[in-house]
Formats: C-alpha cells, sequence, structure tokens
C-alpha cells in the first residue's frame, strides 16, 4: 500500500469515526493462514505416494541400469546422465513389494539427497505435482512395523478423495545408507554412495 492510499484510508477512517487499530485488527482476524506444499506424487504397487517437489531434480524414461557387483538387493545400478553417476535404487524392494517387468509408464525420479548426492529411485509410474494445505496432513497411523514402509511415511493425506502417502525423502535415504560408512565420508570429505 502506498502512502498516500495509507493517508486517503486513514482520512475516511476518521471521517466514519473508526480506529485504526480495529480495522486493522479485523482484517488480519479474516485472513487465512493456510499453508500449501506442493508435493510430487508418483505410483507404486497401485498406491499413491508423494515426495516434497523441491527434492526433485527431474524425471526420466526408465532406461538401461548398469548393475553393481555386491551391491545391497534394494540398488539396482548406477546411470550415467549427462557425465554425474547416479546410484538408482528398487523403491519396490524399498518397501517389500514384489517386483514387476518395466514398462512405458516406468520412471526414475531423479531427487536430491543431502544438498549435493543425486539418487535415482525407480517408480511405476509418475502422477502429478499438487498442493496440498499443511493442515490437512495427518500423521500416519501407527499400524505397521518398523520394517515395513512405515518408517518412511511423514503423514497421509486425501487429495480428491484419494489417500497420499507423504513419504521424508531424507529419512529414507538416510536408513539404507550405512552409519559407519557415512561417518567414514564425512570424516575423509566424500559423499555415499
Amino acid at each position: 500500500m502506498s502512502l498516500q492510499s495509507a493517508s486517503e484510508q486513514l482520512k475516511m477512517m476518521e471521517q466514519m469515526n473508526v480506529p485504526a487499530e480495529v480495522e486493522e485488527i479485523g482484517s488480519r482476524a479474516n485472513q487465512d493462514d493456510i499453508v500449501y506444499h506442493q508435493w510430487a506424487t508418483f505410483r507404486v504397487d497401485n498406491e499413491l505416494y508423494g515426495i516434497d517437489v523441491v527434492q526433485v531434480k527431474e524425471v526420466l524414461r526408465y532406461s538401461e541400469i548398469t548393475p553393481v557387483p555386491g551391491s545391497n538387493h534394494y540398488i539396482l545400478g548406477i546411470i550415467n546422465l549427462r557425465g554425474n553417476v547416479v546410484t538408482v535404487l528398487d523403491t519396490r524392494q524399498l518397501f517389500d513389494l514384489p517386483p514387476v517387468p518395466e514398462d512405458d509408464d516406468t520412471r526414475i525420479i531423479v531427487v536430491e539427497f543431502n544438498e549435493q548426492e543425486v539418487v535415482g529411485m525407480v517408480v511405476d509410474s509418475v502422477d502429478e505435482v499438487i498442493n496440498l494445505p499443511q493442515n490437512d496432513v495427518d500423521r500416519a497411523p501407527n499400524v505397521a512395523s518398523e520394517e515395513t514402509t512405515r518408517r518412511f511415511v511423514q503423514g497421509v493425506c486425501y487429495n480428491e478423495g484419494v489417500l497420499i502417502i507423504l513419504l521424508d525423502l531424507v529419512k529414507m535415504l538416510n536408513s539404507i545408507t550405512p552409519e559407519d560408512y557415512e561417518a567414514e565420508n564425512v570424516a575423509n570429505n566424500n559423499t555415499p554412495y
């Protein structure tokens, strides 16, 4: 609001004998303090999941993945992304789901981890980016054991009647990085993977 328009508004209020403080409080009370958060959604085993859109670098079509001998069962291998080596995780294996063959909908979501490392996640399909009101996100029900997807869940939310499971990507990726390996790499100023 410009100084001139503020001055005109003050004159109008004085003419109407309305104290400036009362109008300011009333206008603040009418404002909605709804905070929206953007989520990139994808499907794995017909369930809809969401991750913070800020962490998504890009989405790739499924392509040849070079296996890494001796790696954990949830690591499919590595890909070359414009000269950078990216570790690719099998999201189905992480969630203890049976494998399915890749199809035209299978994608690799490339996400940023630890502000410097990039990891790829193979998902059944990519859906859309949605805005969800933060106050509509509920805590995940505590019905699953610690060894399932539940340990990665940040919350749940219904959007247009569909349940979306919101994942904590940092917690998910930290859970698969061995602590001693991570500590060793921090000490040596290297990145894990």
